[in-house]
């Protein structure tokens, strides 16, 4: 099964992310795909291994995409586990659901956060937070979705997560997680 992670930009996927990895750390069942970016490496950001473009070209993904001028990808080593938890973006989940049993946890918050969160980070203008802001994408009907807001403390957006994907494993897989 993959667990696909979506939501609008500064909702907080990666520290969700990180902190769930660490929760379910040792469990054989579950895996969390580490995406590749043409994106240089981000001390203070989301884990992933960046790659250029020629080097994105070469490689075979499970699921790949263009967001935000760059290019996304899910290596097809990944999906080594029964279930993967994977953060990508809600424009590609149709076509995952056409070749994977697919469940979606989306995080999300209120605007107002999600501005702030971004313009926190002092990665891009004021420009490109008002368009990442703006960005939307509709998830595809018949797909399975939970939605965890993240609008509170960092404990409680991970209490909310893992819950989340706890939940998903008992009704995916029938797993007591």
């Amino acid at each position: 099964m993959l667990v696909l992670v979506v939501g609008p930009s500064g909702a907080g996927k990666d520290a969700l992310l990180k902190a769930a990895r660490e929760v379910f750390r040792g469990d054989a069942r579950i895996s969390f795909a580490r995406r590749v970016i043409t994106r240089p490496a981000d001390p203070g950001g989301e884990d992933h291994e960046p790659v250029t473009e020629a080097e994105f070209a070469a490689r075979e993904f499970a699921l790949s995409w263009s967001a935000h001028g760059l290019r996304y990808g899910i290596p097809k080593m990944a999906l080594d586990t029964p279930v993967v938890v994977a953060n990508v973006s809600r424009g590609v989940i149709g076509e995952a659901a056409t070749r994977h049993d697919v469940r979606v946890i989306e995080i999300t918050a209120p605007l107002e956060i999600l501005a702030a969160r971004l313009a926190g980070r002092g990665r891009e203008s004021a420009g490109d937070v008002a368009r990442r802001l703006a960005r939307t994408a509709t998830i595809p009907s018949g797909v399975a979705v939970t939605t965890v807001w993240n609008d509170g403390t960092l404990a409680q957006g991970i209490e909310r997560f893992v819950a989340a994907i706890r939940e998903v494993l008992r009704e995916g897989m029938g797993l007591t997680a």
